[in-house]
């Protein structure tokens, strides 16, 4: 099926552009630029922090830290700004032109630490070490992405990306377990669409509303492709234009050729409420609603890595996608830095767990049924760990895979036409964001 009709499409990346807008919203709204910084007890310090997180559980876990934290650091206050998703990365980086924005900022992980750390401030001088062994995934915050010694960010909590199912859904097609490969999967779907059911419910997921195809694309490429050849794709010994990357697109096409994907998928907006209600038997998504998952359908819905792949799926993407950083330019960096020490320890990371989140605190388990399950892929069944897709991905491919791919998700363009335009965008990047390594990534 062809749908000649164009959407604009934005990525993570394509939101931090800077524009004159941003530039009055922030200095409307920044409150950091104060007194020097101190360390001192008795001094009273607010401190301001920027978070993009929109109204689900991790931002209803912010507040709860925050109170926490202040609870036992009396002299320090925390202003907790909501911003907007759609500019927030252009309303931190014109904040830190003008040295006037916060303290404390909500900043994704990988690549988007690296790209940005101009402004954030290296942790290791104000967090201990012993601070630091407590927390996972600190090693994509540091430079070369290979050591947790100095961080620009202490993550939150660990993610995934990850797909969920509704069993009574499958029991009632005569399903009796999760899809595990391309022709598990096809079958299912058969019997889902014959009972009535959508069985993959797509659509607009990502911060600016429109299609984003990344948690599907992460699947597509661990099907086929070992971590180290992912970080082929961004050096370019990978090549986007490979057979086999082209087979794989042509497989997630034929899903909703076949109708096994709601048809309205570029533009449908009640994703989740769709899976809520029953009327959907399969979604592909970020992990941050899994209390809502667990509290709406209970026993009823499971957790699997979708099966994007010619044999059994042995991977799953795990990360610690995003956390606080501190900014360079702060004025309290002491007491910045005393909210990020608190975030590492056990107390902090049994509030994650409380909202329904994955810890990234060793120690402290997952509370939510659903998140041991997603965390028992890797520690029991040993499954492969693989970061998110787009978070290690240079931001020119990710802008061209969002522009295309939802596009030939529907048949608007071929999936070797896709796989051309995501080479092409590669070739267009300049050196410092194609190789060697992702550890060699860097801004001038």
């Amino acid at each position: 099926m062809r749908v000649s009709r164009k959407l604009r499409r934005t990525s993570r990346w394509s939101l931090l552009g800077i524009t004159s807008t941003a530039l009055a919203a922030v200095l409307a709204s920044c409150g950091s630029a104060q007194a020097s910084s101190t360390s001192s007890a008795n001094t009273k310090v607010n401190l301001v922090l920027w978070q993009n997180l929109g109204n689900g559980t991790q931002a209803q876990m912010v507040p709860v830290l925050i109170k926490a934290f202040e609870k036992t650091h009396p002299n320090i206050t925390i202003t907790n700004v909501q911003q907007p998703r759609s500019n927030y990365f252009a309303l931190l980086q014109t904040a830190a032109v003008s040295k006037s924005g916060p303290d404390l900022v909500n900043m994704w992980t990988g690549l988007f630490t690296m790209q940005y750390k101009s402004y954030l401030e290296p942790l290791k001088k104000y967090v201990p070490q012993s601070d630091l062994a407590r927390v996972n995934g600190l090693q994509w915050s540091n430079v070369g992405f290979k050591t947790t010694s100095n961080p620009y960010v202490i993550p939150l909590q660990q993610q995934f990306y990850i797909g969920f199912y509704n069993k009574a859904l499958f029991k009632k097609a005569g399903i009796t377990s999760a899809p595990q490969d391309w022709t598990q999967l096809f079958a299912d779907c058969k019997l889902l669409k014959a009972a009535g059911t959508t069985c993959i419910e797509e659509g607009t997921q990502n911060l600016s509303g429109e299609f984003y195809p990344w948690y599907d694309l992460s699947y597509l490429m661990a099907g086929i492709l070992t971590p180290q050849q992912w970080e082929g794709l961004y050096n370019g010994s990978t090549k986007w234009t490979n057979p086999t990357i082209v087979a794989q697109l042509n497989e997630w096409h034929k899903l909703y050729a076949d109708g096994y994907i709601n048809s309205n998928a570029l533009t449908a907006t009640n994703v989740q409420s769709n899976f809520l209600n029953g009327n959907a038997a399969m979604i592909i998504k970020g992990n941050w609603d899994t209390s809502q998952f667990y509290s709406t359908l209970g026993k009823n819905v499971g957790v699997f890595a979708p099966p994007f792949s010619n044999k059994p799926m042995h991977g799953v993407v795990e990360f610690a996608g995003n956390g606080l950083a501190i900014t360079s330019y702060s004025t309290h960096k002491a007491a910045a830095a005393e909210f990020l020490r608190f975030l590492t320890t056990p107390q902090a990371g049994k509030i994650v767990a409380q909202s329904g989140l994955i810890p990234d605190v060793n120690g402290v388990p997952a509370t939510n049924p659903l998140a041991s399950q997603m965390l028992s892929l890797v520690n029991k069944q040993g499954y492969t760990v693989y970061p998110m897709l787009d978070n290690v991905t240079s931001p020119g491919v990710v802008t061209a895979g969002s522009s295309v791919l939802p596009d030939m998700l529907v048949g608007g363009v071929s999936a070797q036409n896709a796989a051309s335009s995501l080479a092409q965008a590669w070739t267009q990047l300049p050196a410092s964001e194609r190789g060697p390594s992702w550890s060699g990534y860097s801004v001038p």
